[in-house]
């Protein structure tokens, strides 16, 4: 019964270490995400207002014909940052899964080895008690 505890024990603390590896990974995945978005839509936004700012200078029809190409550019910029973001986030979110999978995976293939090495310890010694 003694040995039970301490197998329970030490799964249980192993158990931890794991789910305390996973939610490091993910917070790190969310952070990382959140930084790289929040920097996206800081420079579309400033991309943005600095167009409106000179559109606001313009006077006349001639000056918007000029103005308007660069606001075509600047949407058609503010939206490839968008989606590299957004692929940037994808492939960082797989990364983690991925490492959260190799975490799982080796914590389930300890609990198997350590299961299997008492199952044979107990093997060997019913066959020496008999």
């Amino acid at each position: 019964m003694y040995q039970f505890n301490e197998q329970f024990t030490k799964s249980t603390a192993q158990f931890a270490d794991v789910a305390a590896n996973v939610n490091r990974l993910a917070l790190e995945n969310v952070q990382n995400a959140f930084g790289l978005q929040l920097a996206a839509i800081e420079e579309n936004a400033t991309a943005a207002f600095a167009f409106i700012g000179e559109l606001t200078n313009v006077r006349d029809f001639d000056g918007l014909k000029a103005v308007l190409p660069k606001g075509a550019q600047i949407a058609r910029t503010s939206t490839e940052r968008s989606l590299g973001t957004a692929q940037e986030v994808f492939a960082n979110t797989i990364k983690t899964n991925e490492a959260i999978g190799a975490l799982a995976r080796g914590q389930s293939e300890k609990a198997t080895a350590q299961a299997q090495a008492e199952v044979e310890k107990v093997t060997k010694a019913a066959s020496k008690a008999k």
